[in-house]
């Protein structure tokens, strides 16, 4: 065997292995004991402890270089590419260290939890205070004498720099602001009302999932307290939240971890437990989820579809219409929760938790002061205060588990995603007409076909650039949502 081939037999074992790690942060956000807690740290952070060393291995560095002199195609370079960025990575940050943060990540969750549902920021800030240490420790480290927000955002989106999402965000904000007051000011929308069978929503949450494109025969959908997605190849899971009064909670929340789950289940099997398959960065993932939740998903054409498949599953839903529906799929209101935010809204939920995150990395806010500087944020932004925790710095779970620089890439998604369905309206002249049958085959095909079969093969810009035909700017994300809301709140 060539070096190559003796490296990426490696590589499998430790995909394998970062798999199995996945599945037990699956199984303890929907079906662990409360009490197994402090186990699950103490599994979490050996396991840990092992894929740590296996990406050190000082054999990867010699199996990198010998290979490097052999020809290699496209995709063999692209795994080099990413498996010495991961071992340079992973040399950088002591052994101990990624114990301990995966440890103290898996504690902080529960306490996080338990803070929340007691609307209890001091009792969280200790919490923060220690986990943000580790990352700060591990941000240095990794970024060896650069900026240390930057080298924890490279976790997520390679090659990003906070000071370009800055830049882009700025564009943003005072167009996001003035469609949110003009918007606003405008008459409500239209809302469901009624009570919505638990059961009825998750049977309809699957059958848009299928519909979406999500392969059940490679995947599962469960109920946790924060949805997610997880896992990639032939084990691809995801979750979703119910509320009797708002079905829109668990049907959207499903279509947006469907975009997720079907971007891994739709990567070229060949990539199949190697560095290429699985999502290429975070931005671009929530650019999946966010078209299948946003574009497709809120578009007129659809919702005129899913108001009849709303109607077969609860009966009278409060709504005559699917002109009414349609705006109240999309209405714009006051509230406090990210995942729960309206398209207009929600990035400036990102927004503030960016500058927030940035702030704590740099020392600049202190955990106990979190509270208090995100309740003057959220006002500034928002015209209205937080009225207690658990709607205002609790409601996230990532900072808990040390996801420093996660945050941005859901608006960069966003910004992603606006290329994205211009692109694809370019494509697919009659769209409108295939998503008012509840179609979104040839929609998903084109996104299978440009984006995610392609994996890790390009880097994040490299494949919006290629897919869309242009450098990803903010421009077609914010035009979308000034057609769009304007067209639904005319004083806007």
């Amino acid at each position: 065997m060539s070096a190559f081939d003796d490296l990426m037999a490696y590589q499998r074992q430790t995909e394998a292995l970062a798999q199995i790690a996945g599945r037990l942060s699956w199984d303890r956000e929907t079906v662990m004991p409360r009490g197994a807690a402090a186990q699950r740290s103490e599994e979490t952070g050996a396991l840990h402890a092992v894929l740590h060393a296996r990406r050190a291995d000082p054999r990867i560095g010699d199996w990198l270089e010998a290979a490097a002199d052999g020809p290699l195609a496209q995709e063999g370079e692209a795994q080099l590419r990413l498996i010495r960025r991961s071992f340079e990575r992973t040399q950088r940050v002591p052994a101990d260290l990624a114990a301990a943060l995966a440890r103290t990540a898996a504690l902080s969750q529960g306490k996080w939890a338990e803070a929340r549902e007691n609307d209890d920021c001091a009792a969280f800030a200790p919490v923060l205070a220690e986990i943000l240490a580790l990352k700060r420790e591990e941000g240095a480290a990794l970024a060896n004498g650069g900026d240390v927000y930057d080298a924890l955002l490279d976790d997520y989106e390679p090659e990003a720099k906070a000071a370009d999402l800055e830049a882009m965000f700025g564009a943003l904000h005072p167009g996001l602001i003035a469609l949110r007051e003009a918007a606003l000011e405008g008459a409500a929308a239209p809302q469901v009302s009624g009570q919505f069978d638990v059961q009825a929503q998750m049977r309809l949450a699957r059958q848009l999932a299928k519909v979406c494109g999500y392969d059940m025969q490679r995947g599962r959908l469960d109920k946790a307290v924060h949805p997610f997605s997880s896992g990639s190849g032939d084990d691809v899971r995801i979750t979703t939240r119910t509320s009797r009064t708002d079905p829109f909670n668990c049907l959207y929340s499903t279509m947006h971890e469907a975009g997720h789950a079907i971007y891994e289940q739709s990567i070229d099997p060949a990539f199949a437990l190697t560095p290429l398959g699985a999502g290429v960065s975070m931005g671009v993932h929530e650019s999946q989820s966010r078209i299948v939740e946003n574009q497709l998903g809120r578009s007129r054409a659809f919702t005129g579809w899913l108001y009849g498949q709303m109607r077969d599953a609860f009966g009278d839903i409060g709504i005559e219409g699917e002109d009414a529906f349609y705006a109240a799929v999309n209405s714009l209101h006051r509230g406090f929760i990210r995942a729960e935010a309206d398209e207009v809204q929600y990035n400036l939920h990102v927004l503030m938790r960016f500058d927030l995150e940035r702030a704590l990395v740099a020392g600049d806010l202190a955990p106990r002061d979190l509270e208090s500087a995100w309740n003057d944020r959220f006002e500034a932004d928002f015209g209205y205060g937080v009225p207690r925790a658990s709607l205002g710095c609790l409601q996230d779970v990532h900072w808990s588990v040390g996801l420093f620089g996660y945050f941005p890439t859901y608006s960069l998604g966003n910004v992603y995603a606006g290329c994205l369905a211009q692109a694809l309206r370019q494509a697919v002249p009659d769209l409108d007409a295939q998503l008012a049958q509840g179609d979104m085959g040839q929609a998903m095909g084109w996104l299978r076909e440009n984006v995610q079969q392609h994996g890790g093969l390009y880097t994040p810009r490299q494949l919006i650039t290629r897919a869309c035909g242009v450098e990803p700017t903010e421009a077609p994300l914010m035009t979308y949502l000034q057609e769009k809301f304007g067209a639904l709140y005319p004083t806007a």
